[in-house]
């Protein structure tokens, strides 16, 4: 048997998620959890062979999710079935060792058939973003995207200062950075572009 756990905020597609799953001989669904906190402290309790979740959720997003168990050495498997079909988000999912990357809008049979493909070893990658992930090189730090996380949230320097426990001065050159990066304007349209190509 194939022991997955679920990590999806919305109720009506956790619900799905379990029943297509639930009709699978091969997998058992040992749970499902609404934010990314929950579905932390479920893993490491239920230890399940694959954790199938969504990337933004509250709490911790799948990407935190994949990188705590990539960082922890956990045995399970992580994949993603999300709506964004960016390919920054699946660069950096894989670079947190994310074994399989499906989107919402797929066959329902494509998810059973990834799970399988994942438990033996294998990876999963919707083949209409395998190619296009690595034209375009994310540029930004993972401290500059920190930054500009919490700014395209409204945040100030000051309030991002305190947050990340910087200088002003500080979050005023990593904001600068990422501007120059992005040959933008300004913080919102920073923000804007690395969340429309999934850096962020």
């Amino acid at each position: 048997m194939i022991r997955v756990l679920l990590a999806e905020d919305q109720a009506m597609v956790r619900g799905a998620l379990a029943a297509l799953l639930g009709l699978e001989d091969d997998i058992d669904v040992l749970g499902a959890a609404a934010d990314g906190e929950a579905a932390w402290r479920e893993l490491q309790r239920l230890r399940p062979d694959v954790l199938v979740t969504d990337i933004e959720m509250p709490g911790l997003s799948g990407l935190e999710l994949a990188q705590r168990v990539q960082r922890q050495q956990l045995p399970t498997r992580v994949v993603i079935v999300t709506t964004f079909a960016r390919p920054g988000f699946l660069r950096r999912a894989l670079e947190a060792g994310v074994a399989g990357y499906l989107l919402k809008d797929a066959p329902p049979e494509h998810l059973a058939q990834a799970l399988r493909s994942v438990h033996r070893g294998g990876r999963a990658i919707a083949p209409e973003l395998a190619l296009e992930a690595w034209s375009e090189p994310d540029p930004l730090n993972e401290r500059e995207r920190q930054v500009l996380r919490l700014a395209g949230d409204g945040a100030t320097a000051a309030e991002i200062a305190r947050q990340l426990h910087l200088s002003h001065g500080t979050v005023r050159n990593y904001l600068s950075e990422a501007i120059s990066k992005l040959g933008v304007g300004n913080r919102i349209e920073a923000h804007r572009l690395a969340r429309q190509k999934g850096w962020l």
